[in-house]
This record gives structure tokens, sequence and C-alpha cells, in this order.
């Protein structure tokens, strides 16, 4: 059975940034490449939920390398995964809070 996916405020905001980046930096066309592997992974982990490494325990927080330069953090809850937050692995890792 899926899994719903729900997307936080945040990790929609930094989806947007992300895309926002990669028109400006490197056209439509990578733009959309990586839409299509982000919605690609959903469809998996939506079926597979435990697919990503715990990144947090206590929070039970997963993080899966969506490419190399984003991790995707999310969190199983009931029936739902909530996405929490979509991190360029370029910046500085203390930014990340989860």
């Amino acid at each position: 059975m899926a899994l719903e996916i729900v997307w936080s405020k945040r990790a929609s905001l930094k989806f947007d940034k992300i895309i926002t980046y990669l028109i400006e930096e490197w056209g439509e066309k990578s733009a959309k490449q990586f839409i299509g592997k982000v919605f690609n992974f959903l469809e998996i982990l939506s079926e597979f939920p435990e697919i990503g490494s715990v990144e947090n325990k206590e929070k039970n927080i997963r993080g899966f390398t969506v490419v190399k330069q984003v991790n995707l953090y999310y969190r199983i809850k009931n029936d739902k995964i909530i996405l929490i937050l979509f991190f360029d692995n370029r910046q500085n890792p203390k930014k990340k809070k989860l």
C-alpha cells in the first residue's frame, strides 16, 4: 500500500528555491530533469518508505540523496510521509536543521 506524500511548507519553499537556481544557472532542461528525478523518487518512496537512511532516530527522520547535490529529509507518520527539507549538500552542514 502506497503512503500519501505530504509536503511541509519548508520543503516546498526549498524545492522552489532549488528549481529557481537551476533555471537561472543551468537552464530549464536541467530543472526539468531534477523535477523528474524528485517525482520519480517520491513514487518509489511512497511504496518503500524506509528506503532512506536514519538521520535522527529520536525524531524519526530519514534522508536520501536525490542527486549528489541534494538530499531529501522526511518523516514517516502513521500512513503519511512528510517531506521536511530539501538540502543542498554544498552548503555548510550546520545550516541543516532537522
